[in-house]
């Protein structure tokens, strides 16, 4: 929404609103927020840590209300918020199509390898690597929210076969096909491994040594979540042995991907900069929706 400001100032000059973006790559600091929030009515949050001592500062100063841009809240505590009296919700079903995109680009990408093809054929080469047919593979989608069921909708244009992990799965119109399991049932079973699930405090490092044990040898992980999902240290030690044949992150556990994370050694990765939901389209969708509710709490007609 920052890097489409221009688009959304008249809706916001047409109630009298003033909008101010700070300058951020990523996320801000508490610090940082602490100082910032106070001087204003209204907050969109981004994947900034809207922790309870952000909340306070605000409400000790000009904030009012608050819109969580997007679905993904791990980053919120809307326990604080509200608390605090603070109206606070977020923008779900906002780009879940947009998302199983990515994750079906990636998918792709690692069965045929055609991001080593593009390395290649830059660095003055001409590989040509066998990669494996898509139809009849197994798939473990972890998630079956909107985005996981956008995921399965593109995966069974594939022919491949789709078990769901979600504690609140329910059979869905035009995915009967799909089954449900209990993590980590049936996960040696998978050939690709595919994140599309909210991060709880009951999920962190939900891949680690003890569920890559569990995998299928070869497996490819595809993650477009949330970062903590995966224990990066036990991903690379996979990696390593070859155990994990590839995988495709969209999101890291530390944002922007650090400099010395052991990932980056491997070739066999596809790095994204959480980015996934980033369409014209859906930022246009996803921001006039947050603007709406956050006019909605602040009595703006």
């Amino acid at each position: 929404m920052i890097g489409a400001i221009e688009r959304f100032e008249p809706l916001f000059a047409a109630k009298g609103i003033e909008v101010n973006c700070p300058s951020v790559i990523q996320t801000l600091s508490v610090e940082e927020l602490k100082k910032l929030v106070p001087q204003y009515d209204g907050w969109i949050i981004g994947d900034d840590p809207a922790n309870r001592e952000v909340f306070a500062a605000g409400k000790a100063g000009n904030l009012k209300a608050a819109v969580k841009w997007g679905v993904g809240v791990d980053n919120v505590d809307f326990k604080a918020a509200q608390e605090l009296q603070i109206p606070i919700t977020n923008t779900p079903r906002m780009f879940g199509g947009e998302v199983a995109d990515i994750a079906v680009g990636y998918v792709i990408a690692l069965a045929r390898q055609t991001f080593v093809i593009d390395r290649g054929v830059r660095a003055g080469q001409w590989p040509k690597p066998s990669g494996i047919s898509l139809a009849n593979k197994k798939v473990a989608l972890v998630g079956f929210g909107d985005i996981g069921k956008n995921t399965a909708k593109r995966l069974l244009a594939f022919d491949m076969q789709i078990t769901a992990y979600d504690p609140y799965f329910q059979p869905a119109l035009g995915l009967e096909s799909v089954e449900s399991a209990v993590w980590p049932k049936k996960l040696s079973e998978a050939d690709f491994i595919i994140l599309t699930c909210a991060l709880t405090q009951n999920n962190r490092h939900l891949i680690n040594s003890e569920t890559l044990a569990q995998a299928k040898l070869g497996v490819r992980i595809v993650n477009v979540a949330r970062g903590p999902l995966i224990d990066e240290v036990a991903l690379a030690e996979a990696l390593a042995s070859g155990y994990v044949h590839s995988v495709a992150l969209d999101v890291f556990e530390e944002e922007p991907l650090s400099a010395n994370s052991p990932l980056r050694k491997f070739e066999r990765c596809i790095f994204g900069s959480h980015n996934a939901s980033n369409t014209v389209d859906a930022v246009h969708r996803a921001s006039e929706r947050a603007i709406a509710l956050l006019f909605e709490f602040l009595g703006v007609n």
